[in-house]
């Protein structure tokens, strides 16, 4: 942990850094350090002090605790403009009887936050490093790990609702949990839906030959998803209510009430508050279930994440040679209606033709998934190309700002593929490399 530095040179400023020096936060004499959790101390508020929470912030990269020292100028509303800069906190040093310490315990919880995600509990199953994928992971390992919350986590299909429910549970810290138990919503049949969530005493019904505990009674103690719980009739919303806020419920044919604790987690790829707003969907159902909600990015918002997933993906397949340059252009340029689970599915079906112990190349790619042979023309006359273009248009941007973002980009989205290598980077975009380090020279130096 380490203090950034300060806005300006007051003393008050330099009160906080001394304090929590103190507390072994170690403060640098002159440049911002290095690290994935530092401090900031700003004692005003302009666009030098945005801007410096911004780069400290590196989008999202390092979690920054912004300080506002006693007797500053800084307003309340500021803080929701240093939250929007990146900060992911803001306290104000006067408004608490120990601020160091609470300080340092903000700092602590984010470094024990960190540690988890470094775990391999989280890292063997949920690849990625893009910014986006990051913010929101974090936030789940932090909820599933220090609280006891019901989780509702959105997103479209595909995006990895399932296995953000099994890590929750994994680093749910109670010692004698129980299990996790798995009820897909679009499964139930709404005349035995009583039975399945509730169970049955022998004799309920027709063919009712045994007892059955249902999913309420299989989760006592542990954790229940409920997978799809958009697809849930209203009826049924209303009926488990009780057992979500109460922990008590009646098997079907039974008399006596009986307990369960559990952690709920629920899915959905739909947006429930349009859906209430249309009368589809309860709000008093939606407000138990929705204690914290995540929405999961699409793995367009996290396309710097494709290439490691898909080397993850064929690692699983024993084919962990890495992949041939056109390969990856391929798999970084195809769209993913079906987000991560698409991507896994592709490369399954290439790997699953790949021999050796070599790279993937373009033979192993299935003829179905190879490019037409005008890709290119067909990149430049593209309906997502033009509507990008058309997008920009109207919000006001000129031509020469719509080529600039799109060199940028171009630029941006070479190197990432290509790990950082300036020279293989030069060569997908068909320049020198001494123009494309002093392009990035300029890009860093805008940033």
């Amino acid at each position: 942990m380490r203090c950034l530095g300060a806005s300006g040179e007051s003393r008050a400023a330099q009160v906080v850094c001394d304090a929590l020096a103190g507390e072994g936060v170690m403060v640098p004499e002159s440049a911002p350090a290095v690290g994935r959790i530092g401090v900031v101390v700003v004692d005003t508020i302009t666009e030098r002090e945005v801007a410096f929470v911004r780069a400290a912030a590196a989008d999202g990269e390092r979690r920054v605790l912004v300080v506002v020292p006693a007797g500053s100028s800084v307003d309340v509303d500021a803080s929701w403009q240093l939250m929007s800069a990146g900060a992911a906190d803001v306290i104000a040093w006067d408004r608490s009887e120990d601020p160091a310490s609470d300080a340092v315990e903000r700092l602590r919880r984010w470094q024990q936050v960190d540690a988890l995600m470094d775990s391999g509990v989280v890292t063997e199953e949920l690849v990625g490093r893009s910014p986006a994928w990051r913010r929101v992971l974090r936030q789940i390992v932090e909820i599933a790990h220090f609280t006891t919350l019901s989780l509702l986590i959105t997103g479209e299909s595909g995006t990895g609702k399932e296995l953000v429910a099994r890590l929750v549970h994994a680093l749910d810290p109670r010692p004698d949990k129980g299990d996790l138990v798995v009820l897909d919503c679009t499964t139930v049949v709404p005349s035995l839906s009583g039975s399945e969530f509730f169970g049955h005493e022998r004799g309920a019904f027709t063919g009712a030959v045994a007892q059955r505990v249902g999913a309420f009674g299989q989760a006592d103690g542990g954790t229940l998803f409920l997978d799809e719980v958009g697809e849930l009739p209203l009826q049924l919303q209303a009926e488990l209510l009780r057992v979500i806020q109460e922990g008590t419920y009646k098997r079907v044919g039974g008399n006596t009430w009986h307990r369960t604790t559990f952690r709920l987690i629920c899915a959905t790829n739909r947006n429930l508050l349009d859906e209430e707003r249309r009368g589809t969907f309860r709000r008093d159902f939606y407000h138990r279930i929705a204690a914290w909600r995540c929405a999961l990015p699409s793995l367009r918002e996290r396309a710097r994440d494709i290439l490691p997933l898909a080397e993850h993906f064929a690692a699983l397949q024993e084919a962990a040679g890495g992949f041939d340059p056109a390969v990856s252009a391929l798999l970084t340029g195809r769209p993913y209606p079906g987000n991560v689970r698409d991507l896994r599915t592709l490369v399954e079906r290439i790997a699953q033709r790949h021999v050796g112990p070599g790279p993937i190349t373009v033979g192993d790619v299935p003829d179905d998934e190879r490019p037409p042979d005008d890709t290119r023309e067909a990149w430049r006359t593209g309906h997502a190309f033009e509507g990008a273009v058309m997008q920009a248009l109207a919000g006001g941007a000129s031509l020469k700002e719509i080529g600039d973002v799109a060199r940028d980009t171009a630029v941006r989205m070479a190197v990432a593929q290509e790990d950082g290598n300036l020279r293989r980077a030069a060569r997908i975009l068909t320049v020198s490399e001494r123009a494309l380090q002093l392009r990035r020279a300029a890009q860093l130096q805008e940033g």
